[in-house]
């Protein structure tokens, strides 16, 4: 596989309605990533990814988009926009933004147009269909709670939205349409946008019958996800996306994409693929599996996890880079999901970080990630602001859940645990703000915050520093950027390894998920310490050395 100019990168993730706000209105904008673009450099962030910051009435935070050439008032301006490309620039930092296509705003010009005239010339931006003896088209459920189709009122015509009704799908078999979107996306790669994070792009293709599915709850309906899995030539629209938009900018893109069959995964990220790269969320996928019955909670067994990662490694590198997560806006703390009770302390996130941030693809560091937030727990259901959330709340009391147990699931499951200000400092309000937070600061921020933890060589932030160092060190670049991934101790209960490797040099990197320390013999060679975390630093290997021991949530990252 060529090398890639964004091969070596790490990015960040920005939220930024709960990064920092620099005005005191509550709402993390624009000015605020601007005056924390130096302690992002100092962390090792390459790439930016920002979270939606167009014009958006923000039915689900900004992932309805009612303009797609405009920045919403709430968070900034264009000027403000345009100087941040110019200072990333400076600091040889890259903007990417997400791109969100498969549906806009029902506030969107263009639907407000189609809605006036169900039968007229923009109806066929959307899909617009009869409905069938007084019920909706086809009975699909929405990916946030009930029917994919809303009625146009006045007529006997449904719209579809596989998300929220406020959100309206864009019709990609109209050329005109396509037209439209590729418009739009070369004006901000032209404006200067290194590339996109690419929204929900596998729903774009649909079975245009909307045939009916065999129901799979009591409600009567099937997921949405049905109908798109038997949807074929989704590939026809990606190929045209990339070959009219990212390729001639030599854009960087990561795709938001789920139940791609392995076959298929060349197509997607190989040499010539689609996108750059896309998210690997098996471990996500793995974990949503095992909570699917809403009745009751269940972890994902570390086997379980490390296995997973493993084969998602082994298959990847023979094709391309994955972008590899703990966390994002649409998934809890990875603390608090991924963790035992007896390691969500200090040593554990860095153990965590450590088995994450030196996997084979390109990391991904979500806001806050970095200084160990947790997950939030609420007192009631009007605490939460997303949608989804409420959503699984109604659901969980349907399937004859307590209130207090269905309050629990929330606690576990809500995408609102990410979203919660970013943590800055012990003072009123974590330092997000000088007003009122649009949504209530973890409590934890007291104990958890970035000043504390500039402050402590022994933190989270300050290991993550060193980690992502090492990831760039020019004397481990090579091997820790393109080396192939080799698992080890896969017998070896609660114990992830796995070394990197290229014809010069092997990387080796230990992480003891179990509570009580192990010892565990090293592979054949003449090992030297690279980085140990807190529960590890006592831990010696000497050119002799044929073992080591690691005590609970010891990680280590070892030489060759």
């Amino acid at each position: 596989m060529g090398k890639k100019w964004w091969h070596d990168k790490i990015a960040y993730q920005i939220w930024p309605k709960s990064f920092y706000d620099s005005n005191g209105d509550g709402i993390g904008d624009l000015g605020g990533v601007l005056l924390k673009l130096d302690y992002l450099k100092k962390l090792g962030v390459d790439i930016i990814w920002l979270s939606p910051i167009y014009a958006s009435p923000l039915v689900d935070e900004g992932y309805d988009i009612s303009d797609y050439y405009a920045i919403g008032k709430q968070f900034g301006t264009m000027e403000q926009f345009e100087t941040l490309l110019a200072e990333t620039k400076k600091r040889g930092m890259y903007v990417v933004m997400d791109l969100v296509v498969n549906h806009c705003s029902s506030e969107h010009d263009l639907f407000k147009k189609a809605l006036a005239d169900p039968t007229g010339p923009y109806a066929g931006y959307f899909y617009f269909r009869k409905g069938k003896n007084g019920n909706p088209p086809s009975n699909y459920r929405s990916y946030f709670g009930g029917s994919t189709w809303e009625p146009v009122p006045g007529s006997d015509q449904y719209y579809l939205h596989l998300f929220a009704k406020e959100q309206p799908d864009l019709n990609w078999e109209n050329p005109e349409l396509r037209k439209a979107v590729y418009r739009m996306i070369n004006w901000w790669l032209d404006k200067g946008v290194a590339g996109f994070r690419i929204d929900a792009i596998i729903n774009i293709k649909k079975v245009l019958d909307f045939p009916d599915y065999p129901a799979d709850g009591p409600d009567g309906l099937v997921n949405c996800t049905t109908m798109i899995e038997h949807a074929e030539g989704v590939g026809v629209f990606l190929k045209e996306l990339k070959e009219q938009t990212f390729e001639p900018h030599q854009a960087f893109t990561v795709g938001e994409v789920f139940n791609v069959p392995e076959s298929k995964m060349p197509d997607f990220i190989g040499e010539n693929g689609y996108f750059s790269s896309m998210f690997d969320f098996s471990t996500q996928i793995k974990y949503l599996e095992s909570t699917e019955d809403c009745r009751e909670l269940k972890p994902l067994p570390f086997s379980e996890w490390k296995k997973t990662i493993i084969e998602s490694q082994l298959a990847t590198q023979n094709y391309g880079f994955k972008a590899n997560i703990i966390e994002n806006h649409d998934q809890p703390r990875g603390a608090s999901r991924w963790l035992p009770s007896y390691a969500q302390n200090t040593a554990g996130i860095q153990m965590l970080g450590t088995a994450a941030v030196l996997l084979r693809g390109i990391p991904f560091i979500y806001q806050g990630q970095e200084i160990g937030m947790r997950n939030c727990r609420r007192n009631s259901i009007d605490e939460y602001d997303d949608i989804s959330t409420k959503n699984e709340y109604e659901t969980a009391l349907r399937a004859g859940l307590s209130q207090e147990a269905a309050l629990e699931r929330c606690g576990e499951l809500s995408r609102d645990n990410a979203r919660t200000p970013v943590q800055w400092s012990s003072g009123k309000e974590a330092g997000f703000t000088t007003g009122t937070p649009w949504l209530a600061v973890n409590p934890s921020y007291k104990t958890i915050n970035v000043e504390d933890e500039e402050r402590d060589p022994q933190s989270v932030l300050n290991y993550y520093r060193h980690l992502v160092g090492l990831r760039k060190n020019p004397r481990y670049r090579e091997v820790l950027t393109w080396g192939t991934f080799e698992p080890v101790y896969e017998d070896t209960e609660n114990v992830f390894g796995y070394m990197r490797k290229n014809d010069r040099q092997c990387i080796l990197v230990v992480c003891n998920f179990a509570r009580v320390q192990v010892t565990l013999e090293l592979p054949e060679g003449s090992w030297c310490m690279l980085l140990a975390n807190n529960a590890a630093a006592a831990c010696t290997v000497t050119a002799a050395s044929k073992t080591i021991n690691l005590p609970s949530c010891a990680a280590v990252v070892l030489g060759r």
